[in-house]
């Protein structure tokens, strides 16, 4: 199975349509199956009495993404041959979203929130979960709540929410845990910006998705912590999964086309010398 490799643009888009479509560009030139903007609101995110106390959370207004760039951003991502998908992190958005999506995912943060799961179960939609932080019991709660609303299509991602993570601490081996816990698809959502972990994740792991935080040229809101992808770096990282994936093959032990000349070269079952006896005897040197 290939890995489906998904950009988290997050807020590098800076409020931008021209900068967003530009991330979905170098998405898409990248060789990422899909891209992932956030449709929050600080004031439905953040608790009024820590608003009230933090100009610092107050300010991530700019972070915000016009939901008037919906229409927009998914139509750009068609022309680009890969989906358009958003994280919904409040009940309403979820509707907000229906029409532009092609999946959901769903937030570590927002785990816990049941009703924000079930709004996008609700859809029929397939749903992505990050399970940064998450205990085994709730993500054994999360995937009940997902299945007894109706989703069908659902991938948990194992995550570590530290921006950046430190790659010692990604413990990969987390996903086949959740693998076996859900019964579901399991992948990885990195922060740790580590070829090293991402190709772990995919050829040890068998990480069905990949979820990576996007910038474009360093200048993103979210850029500076250290836990966003370059293109140029994330795409020679992709380039590398599907060289590999090439070369997994059918599995059916035959010759391939690449050998078929050298099969008459082999020993001769009668003497042990090369070639076969068929070839002896026709032999031509080639022409110096």
């Amino acid at each position: 199975m290939s890995a489906f490799f998904i950009a988290e643009i997050s807020s590098n888009h800076g409020r931008d349509l021209s900068r967003s479509k530009a991330l979905i560009d170098a998405a898409a030139q990248a060789g990422c199956d899909a891209v992932k903007f956030q449709l929050f609101r600080i004031e439905r995110m953040f608790a009024p009495e820590i608003l009230a106390q933090s100009a610092k959370h107050r300010a991530r207004t700019a972070w915000e993404l016009p939901l008037s760039f919906l229409p927009d951003l998914a139509a750009h991502c068609q022309e680009r041959g890969i989906q358009f998908s958003c994280t919904p992190f409040y009940v309403e958005a979820v509707g907000e979203l229906q029409p532009f999506v092609s999946f959901y995912k769903i937030a570590s943060y927002e785990l816990l929130y049941d009703p924000l799961l079930v709004a996008a179960a609700r859809t029929g939609k397939p749903v992505i979960v990050s399970t940064g932080m998450a205990s085994i019991d709730e993500i054994r709660h999360a995937n009940l709540v997902l299945e007894r609303a109706g989703a069908r299509d659902v991938t948990f991602l194992h995550c570590v929410s530290a921006y950046p993570a430190p790659p010692e601490q990604a413990n990969l081996a987390a996903i086949e845990t959740l693998r076996q816990l859900t019964g579901r698809l399991a992948g990885w959502s990195d922060h740790t910006v580590s070829p090293a972990v991402i190709l772990r994740a995919v050829e040890r792991w068998q990480a069905a998705a990949i979820e990576f935080h996007l910038d474009l040229d360093g200048a993103g809101a979210e850029f500076a912590p250290g836990h966003c992808w370059l293109p140029h770096q994330i795409g020679e990282v992709i380039q590398l999964v599907r060289e590999g994936e090439r070369a997994d093959g059918t599995g059916i032990k035959e010759p391939v086309a690449a050998e078929l000349p050298d099969r008459e070269w082999r020993a001769d079952p009668e003497d042990g010398m090369r070639p076969m006896r068929a070839i002896r005897a026709s032999y031509k040197p080639d022409a110096a």
